[in-house]
Protein backbone atom coordinates (compact mmCIF):
# COMPACT_ATOMS: atom_id res chain seq x y z
CA UNK A 1 0.00 0.00 0.00
CA UNK A 2 2.58 2.60 0.77
CA UNK A 3 4.71 1.58 -2.40
CA UNK A 4 1.30 2.73 -4.44
CA UNK A 5 1.43 5.86 -2.52
CA UNK A 6 4.76 6.76 -2.70
CA UNK A 7 4.34 5.78 -6.97
CA UNK A 8 1.50 8.13 -7.14
CA UNK A 9 3.39 10.71 -5.00
CA UNK A 10 6.13 10.29 -7.90
CA UNK A 11 3.45 10.35 -10.63
CA UNK A 12 2.23 13.36 -9.25
CA UNK A 13 5.57 15.44 -9.20
CA UNK A 14 6.16 14.47 -12.60
CA UNK A 15 3.18 16.31 -14.06
CA UNK A 16 3.53 18.97 -11.83
CA UNK A 17 7.40 19.43 -13.03
CA UNK A 18 5.94 19.00 -16.37
CA UNK A 19 3.15 21.73 -16.10
CA UNK A 20 5.65 24.32 -14.15
CA UNK A 21 8.25 23.70 -17.14
CA UNK A 22 5.61 23.91 -20.02
CA UNK A 23 4.04 27.08 -18.71
CA UNK A 24 6.52 29.10 -16.98
CA UNK A 25 8.35 30.55 -19.17
CA UNK A 26 4.48 32.13 -21.07
CA UNK A 27 4.29 33.68 -16.80
CA UNK A 28 7.98 34.88 -17.33
CA UNK A 29 7.95 36.48 -20.86
CA UNK A 30 3.97 37.79 -20.20
CA UNK A 31 5.30 40.07 -17.25
CA UNK A 32 8.48 40.76 -18.10
CA UNK A 33 7.51 44.30 -19.78
CA UNK A 34 6.30 45.09 -16.29
CA UNK A 35 9.76 45.54 -15.02
CA UNK A 36 11.68 46.79 -17.63
CA UNK A 37 10.99 49.89 -19.69
CA UNK A 38 9.68 50.72 -23.48
CA UNK A 39 12.67 50.07 -25.69
CA UNK A 40 13.78 46.50 -23.17
CA UNK A 41 10.45 45.48 -24.65
CA UNK A 42 11.35 46.35 -28.16
CA UNK A 43 14.60 44.50 -27.69
CA UNK A 44 12.75 41.50 -26.23
CA UNK A 45 10.30 41.41 -29.20
CA UNK A 46 13.32 41.45 -31.75
CA UNK A 47 14.45 38.26 -29.91
CA UNK A 48 11.30 36.58 -30.24
CA UNK A 49 11.28 37.65 -34.10
CA UNK A 50 13.15 34.87 -34.92
CA UNK A 51 11.97 32.35 -32.82
CA UNK A 52 9.45 31.19 -35.36
CA UNK A 53 12.15 30.35 -37.79
CA UNK A 54 13.49 28.05 -35.50
CA UNK A 55 10.48 26.69 -34.79
CA UNK A 56 10.18 25.75 -38.87
CA UNK A 57 13.50 24.60 -38.53
CA UNK A 58 13.01 22.25 -35.50
CA UNK A 59 9.39 20.94 -37.29
CA UNK A 60 11.91 19.64 -40.39
CA UNK A 61 14.82 18.72 -39.39
CA UNK A 62 13.48 17.21 -35.72
CA UNK A 63 10.56 15.43 -37.12
CA UNK A 64 11.03 15.07 -40.75
CA UNK A 65 14.65 14.81 -40.44
CA UNK A 66 15.05 17.93 -43.79
CA UNK A 67 18.29 20.04 -42.61
CA UNK A 68 18.07 23.07 -44.62
CA UNK A 69 20.07 26.20 -44.82
CA UNK A 70 17.44 28.28 -46.78
CA UNK A 71 15.41 29.51 -43.34
CA UNK A 72 17.33 33.04 -43.72
CA UNK A 73 16.28 32.56 -47.32
CA UNK A 74 12.36 33.02 -46.61
CA UNK A 75 13.83 35.35 -43.94
CA UNK A 76 14.97 38.05 -46.66
CA UNK A 77 12.34 36.90 -49.33
CA UNK A 78 9.58 37.73 -47.03
CA UNK A 79 11.15 40.94 -45.82
CA UNK A 80 11.47 42.32 -48.99
CA UNK A 81 8.23 41.39 -50.34
CA UNK A 82 6.55 42.71 -47.24
CA UNK A 83 9.11 46.31 -47.48
CA UNK A 84 8.34 46.43 -51.39
CA UNK A 85 4.60 45.98 -51.24
CA UNK A 86 3.96 48.42 -47.99
CA UNK A 87 5.95 51.22 -49.67
CA UNK A 88 4.03 51.21 -52.60
CA UNK A 89 0.53 50.71 -51.63
CA UNK A 90 0.61 53.28 -47.96
CA UNK A 91 0.52 53.11 -44.57
CA UNK A 92 -2.70 52.35 -43.65
CA UNK A 93 -3.51 49.63 -41.02
CA UNK A 94 -5.38 47.92 -44.08
CA UNK A 95 -2.35 48.28 -45.99
CA UNK A 96 0.01 46.83 -43.46
CA UNK A 97 -1.69 44.04 -42.65
CA UNK A 98 -2.46 43.46 -45.79
CA UNK A 99 1.09 43.64 -46.86
CA UNK A 100 2.34 41.14 -44.31
CA UNK A 101 -0.34 38.43 -45.57
CA UNK A 102 0.95 39.00 -49.04
CA UNK A 103 4.51 38.24 -48.26
CA UNK A 104 3.64 35.01 -46.16
CA UNK A 105 2.20 34.06 -49.69
CA UNK A 106 5.54 34.93 -51.51
CA UNK A 107 7.24 32.16 -49.26
CA UNK A 108 4.57 29.83 -49.76
CA UNK A 109 4.76 30.02 -53.45
CA UNK A 110 8.40 30.22 -53.33
CA UNK A 111 8.55 27.23 -50.69
CA UNK A 112 6.14 25.11 -52.74
CA UNK A 113 8.10 26.00 -55.94
CA UNK A 114 11.81 25.12 -54.47
CA UNK A 115 10.90 21.79 -52.18
CA UNK A 116 9.04 20.29 -55.47
CA UNK A 117 12.30 20.75 -57.58
CA UNK A 118 13.69 19.06 -54.06
CA UNK A 119 12.36 16.70 -53.06
CA UNK A 120 9.57 15.11 -56.21
CA UNK A 121 13.22 15.83 -57.64
CA UNK A 122 14.62 12.82 -55.16
CA UNK A 123 17.19 15.08 -53.50
CA UNK A 124 18.06 13.58 -50.32
CA UNK A 125 20.17 14.08 -46.91
CA UNK A 126 22.88 16.15 -46.96
CA UNK A 127 22.34 17.60 -50.34
CA UNK A 128 19.33 19.79 -48.95
CA UNK A 129 21.28 21.34 -46.83
CA UNK A 130 23.22 22.01 -50.06
CA UNK A 131 20.91 23.43 -52.55
CA UNK A 132 19.11 25.40 -49.81
CA UNK A 133 22.71 27.21 -49.52
CA UNK A 134 22.87 27.42 -52.23
CA UNK A 135 19.96 29.19 -53.00
CA UNK A 136 20.15 31.62 -49.93
CA UNK A 137 23.74 32.76 -51.16
CA UNK A 138 22.33 33.17 -54.63
CA UNK A 139 19.99 35.44 -53.41
CA UNK A 140 21.94 37.40 -50.91
CA UNK A 141 24.48 38.25 -54.22
CA UNK A 142 21.87 39.49 -56.46
CA UNK A 143 19.84 41.67 -53.74
CA UNK A 144 23.60 42.99 -52.88
CA UNK A 145 23.91 44.06 -56.76
CA UNK A 146 20.59 45.96 -56.65
CA UNK A 147 22.25 48.99 -56.01
CA UNK A 148 21.30 51.58 -58.96
CA UNK A 149 18.61 53.48 -59.51
CA UNK A 150 17.43 51.17 -62.37
CA UNK A 151 16.82 48.56 -59.23
CA UNK A 152 13.37 50.08 -57.89
CA UNK A 153 9.95 48.53 -58.02
CA UNK A 154 7.59 51.41 -58.23
CA UNK A 155 7.66 53.44 -54.79
CA UNK A 156 10.53 50.67 -53.23
CA UNK A 157 13.94 50.93 -54.11
CA UNK A 158 16.03 48.14 -53.29
CA UNK A 159 19.20 49.87 -52.49
CA UNK A 160 21.51 46.88 -52.98
CA UNK A 161 23.65 45.93 -49.73
CA UNK A 162 22.15 48.93 -47.62
CA UNK A 163 18.92 47.39 -47.76
CA UNK A 164 15.36 49.35 -48.23
CA UNK A 165 14.31 51.09 -45.21
CA UNK A 166 11.49 53.37 -44.50
CA UNK A 167 8.70 50.71 -44.27
CA UNK A 168 5.64 51.32 -42.15
CA UNK A 169 4.75 49.84 -39.12
CA UNK A 170 1.56 47.93 -38.03
CA UNK A 171 -1.10 49.75 -36.92
CA UNK A 172 -4.79 48.52 -35.87
CA UNK A 173 -7.68 51.13 -35.82
CA UNK A 174 -8.58 53.11 -32.75
CA UNK A 175 -10.91 55.58 -31.54
CA UNK A 176 -8.41 58.43 -30.93
CA UNK A 177 -6.81 57.25 -34.98
CA UNK A 178 -4.29 54.17 -35.60
CA UNK A 179 -2.28 52.45 -32.94
CA UNK A 180 1.17 51.78 -34.17
CA UNK A 181 2.70 48.60 -32.81
CA UNK A 182 5.70 49.32 -31.26
CA UNK A 183 7.67 48.23 -28.17
CA UNK A 184 5.60 46.97 -25.90
CA UNK A 185 2.44 46.50 -27.87
CA UNK A 186 4.43 45.17 -30.26
CA UNK A 187 6.17 42.90 -28.02
CA UNK A 188 2.82 41.52 -26.98
CA UNK A 189 1.82 41.33 -30.56
CA UNK A 190 5.02 39.11 -31.29
CA UNK A 191 4.17 36.92 -28.06
CA UNK A 192 0.66 36.45 -28.90
CA UNK A 193 1.91 35.31 -32.03
CA UNK A 194 4.60 32.54 -30.61
CA UNK A 195 1.85 31.41 -28.24
CA UNK A 196 -0.18 30.61 -31.45
CA UNK A 197 2.05 29.02 -33.58
CA UNK A 198 3.54 27.25 -30.50
CA UNK A 199 0.16 25.53 -30.31
CA UNK A 200 -0.57 25.01 -33.66
CA UNK A 201 2.77 23.13 -34.43
CA UNK A 202 2.03 21.41 -31.55
CA UNK A 203 -1.18 20.23 -32.48
CA UNK A 204 0.24 19.34 -36.22
CA UNK A 205 3.39 17.73 -34.73
CA UNK A 206 0.90 15.44 -32.29
CA UNK A 207 -1.05 14.14 -34.65
CA UNK A 208 -0.93 11.98 -36.96
CA UNK A 209 0.70 13.94 -39.71
CA UNK A 210 3.66 14.05 -37.10
CA UNK A 211 3.53 10.52 -36.49
CA UNK A 212 4.06 10.23 -40.34
CA UNK A 213 7.00 11.98 -40.46
CA UNK A 214 8.83 10.24 -37.89
CA UNK A 215 7.91 7.53 -39.21
CA UNK A 216 9.87 8.62 -42.51
CA UNK A 217 12.62 10.17 -40.97
CA UNK A 218 13.15 6.92 -39.23
CA UNK A 219 12.86 4.63 -42.12
CA UNK A 220 11.80 5.96 -45.84
CA UNK A 221 11.86 3.22 -47.54
CA UNK A 222 9.40 1.23 -44.90
CA UNK A 223 6.83 3.95 -44.81
CA UNK A 224 6.88 4.10 -48.96
CA UNK A 225 5.72 0.50 -49.05
CA UNK A 226 3.51 0.82 -46.59
CA UNK A 227 2.00 3.38 -48.73
CA UNK A 228 2.94 6.75 -47.63
CA UNK A 229 3.07 9.56 -50.11
CA UNK A 230 7.06 10.47 -48.42
CA UNK A 231 7.20 13.36 -51.14
CA UNK A 232 4.15 14.98 -50.35
CA UNK A 233 4.61 14.60 -46.66
CA UNK A 234 8.25 16.26 -47.13
CA UNK A 235 6.84 18.89 -48.89
CA UNK A 236 4.79 19.83 -46.60
CA UNK A 237 6.38 20.13 -44.00
CA UNK A 238 8.81 22.54 -46.09
CA UNK A 239 6.59 24.37 -46.86
CA UNK A 240 5.34 25.01 -43.47
CA UNK A 241 8.86 25.71 -42.35
CA UNK A 242 9.79 27.96 -44.62
CA UNK A 243 6.73 30.04 -44.06
CA UNK A 244 7.50 30.55 -40.48
CA UNK A 245 10.98 31.73 -41.60
CA UNK A 246 9.56 33.98 -43.70
CA UNK A 247 7.42 34.89 -40.95
CA UNK A 248 10.42 35.94 -38.95
CA UNK A 249 11.34 38.06 -41.94
CA UNK A 250 8.17 39.82 -42.17
CA UNK A 251 8.30 40.92 -38.24
CA UNK A 252 11.96 41.94 -38.67
CA UNK A 253 11.29 43.90 -41.14
CA UNK A 254 8.33 45.39 -39.13
CA UNK A 255 10.17 46.39 -35.88
CA UNK A 256 13.43 47.76 -37.82
CA UNK A 257 11.48 49.23 -40.57
CA UNK A 258 14.49 48.02 -42.98
CA UNK A 259 15.93 44.60 -44.34
CA UNK A 260 18.92 44.18 -45.91
CA UNK A 261 20.97 41.29 -47.98
CA UNK A 262 23.52 40.20 -44.90
CA UNK A 263 20.28 39.00 -43.35
CA UNK A 264 20.51 36.11 -46.24
CA UNK A 265 24.83 35.48 -45.78
CA UNK A 266 26.38 32.47 -44.87
CA UNK A 267 26.61 33.79 -41.24
CA UNK A 268 23.03 34.46 -40.98
CA UNK A 269 21.80 30.65 -42.53
CA UNK A 270 24.04 28.88 -40.26
CA UNK A 271 22.73 30.56 -37.19
CA UNK A 272 19.21 29.03 -36.78
CA UNK A 273 21.17 25.78 -37.09
CA UNK A 274 23.15 26.61 -34.53
CA UNK A 275 20.25 28.19 -32.53
CA UNK A 276 17.80 24.53 -33.39
CA UNK A 277 20.78 22.27 -32.53
CA UNK A 278 21.76 24.01 -29.18
CA UNK A 279 18.29 23.99 -27.82
CA UNK A 280 16.87 20.57 -28.85
CA UNK A 281 15.46 20.11 -32.59
CA UNK A 282 13.16 17.89 -31.26
CA UNK A 283 11.67 20.40 -28.73
CA UNK A 284 9.56 23.24 -30.08
CA UNK A 285 9.82 24.48 -26.85
CA UNK A 286 12.78 24.32 -26.62
CA UNK A 287 13.66 25.95 -29.90
CA UNK A 288 11.79 28.87 -28.72
CA UNK A 289 13.47 29.17 -25.22
CA UNK A 290 16.63 28.82 -26.64
CA UNK A 291 16.68 30.89 -29.61
CA UNK A 292 15.07 33.70 -28.08
CA UNK A 293 18.24 33.27 -25.20
CA UNK A 294 21.08 32.97 -27.63
CA UNK A 295 19.91 35.80 -29.92
CA UNK A 296 19.47 38.05 -26.46
CA UNK A 297 23.11 36.79 -25.57
CA UNK A 298 24.19 37.47 -28.93
CA UNK A 299 23.06 41.05 -29.14
CA UNK A 300 24.53 41.80 -25.60
CA UNK A 301 28.19 40.39 -26.86
CA UNK A 302 27.70 42.26 -30.27
CA UNK A 303 28.39 45.67 -28.31
CA UNK A 304 32.33 44.37 -27.60
CA UNK A 305 32.48 42.80 -31.23
CA UNK A 306 30.54 40.47 -33.26
CA UNK A 307 33.61 38.08 -32.80
CA UNK A 308 32.67 37.33 -29.49
CA UNK A 309 28.94 36.01 -30.36
CA UNK A 310 30.25 34.06 -32.81
CA UNK A 311 33.14 32.47 -31.38
CA UNK A 312 30.69 31.87 -28.03
CA UNK A 313 27.62 30.55 -30.21
CA UNK A 314 30.40 28.25 -31.85
CA UNK A 315 32.28 27.32 -28.69
CA UNK A 316 28.02 26.06 -26.75
CA UNK A 317 27.32 24.24 -30.01
CA UNK A 318 30.54 21.91 -30.02
CA UNK A 319 30.10 21.38 -26.32
CA UNK A 320 26.44 20.63 -26.71
CA UNK A 321 27.17 18.26 -29.52
CA UNK A 322 29.81 16.33 -27.47
CA UNK A 323 27.63 16.32 -24.43
CA UNK A 324 24.02 16.69 -24.84
CA UNK A 325 23.79 15.37 -28.38
CA UNK A 326 19.64 16.22 -28.28
CA UNK A 327 20.10 19.56 -26.94
CA UNK A 328 20.85 21.28 -24.46
CA UNK A 329 17.28 22.10 -22.86
CA UNK A 330 15.83 18.59 -23.12
CA UNK A 331 19.03 17.35 -21.34
CA UNK A 332 18.44 19.59 -18.34
CA UNK A 333 14.46 19.16 -18.56
CA UNK A 334 15.27 15.02 -18.53
CA UNK A 335 17.44 16.09 -15.42
CA UNK A 336 15.10 17.92 -13.74
CA UNK A 337 12.39 15.02 -13.70
CA UNK A 338 14.77 12.43 -12.46
CA UNK A 339 15.37 14.73 -9.68
CA UNK A 340 11.83 15.28 -8.71
CA UNK A 341 10.60 11.73 -9.10
CA UNK A 342 13.41 10.54 -7.38
CA UNK A 343 12.41 8.14 -4.17
CA UNK A 344 12.61 9.09 -0.84
CA UNK A 345 14.98 8.08 2.04
CA UNK A 346 12.60 6.65 3.69
CA UNK A 347 10.94 4.51 0.82
CA UNK A 348 9.72 1.31 1.62
CA UNK A 349 12.83 -1.70 -0.28
CA UNK A 350 11.56 -3.12 -3.24
CA UNK A 351 10.07 -7.08 -2.59
CA UNK A 352 13.47 -8.67 -3.47
CA UNK A 353 15.63 -6.36 -2.19
CA UNK A 354 13.82 -7.09 1.27
CA UNK A 355 13.99 -10.71 0.58
CA UNK A 356 17.54 -10.87 -0.14
CA UNK A 357 18.17 -8.75 3.00
CA UNK A 358 16.15 -11.40 5.28
CA UNK A 359 18.14 -14.34 3.19
CA UNK A 360 21.78 -12.31 4.47
CA UNK A 361 20.41 -12.12 7.54
CA UNK A 362 19.39 -15.85 8.17
CA UNK A 363 22.71 -16.75 6.93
Amino acid sequence: MKQLELVSTGARRKRATSLSLKFLPWLVALGLPLIVDSNASGNFAYCLVWAFGAIGLAAMWGYGGILSFGQTAFFGLSGYAYGIIALNFGDSWITSWGSLLAALVVSVAAATLIGYMIFYGRIKGVFIGIVTLSITLVLETFMSQTAGPQWAIGAAKLNGYNGMGGMPQLTIPWHGGPLTLENTSFYYFVLALLALVYWGTRKLLDGPFGLTLIAIRENPQRAEMLGVDIRRHQLLIFVFGSTLGGLSGVLYTIWGSYITPSTMGLTSAALPVIWVATAGRKSIGGAIIGTALLVWLSQNLAVYGSQYALILLGSILLIVVLLAPEGLLPYVITHLRRLATRPQSNAVPEPQTALKAGRGSKS
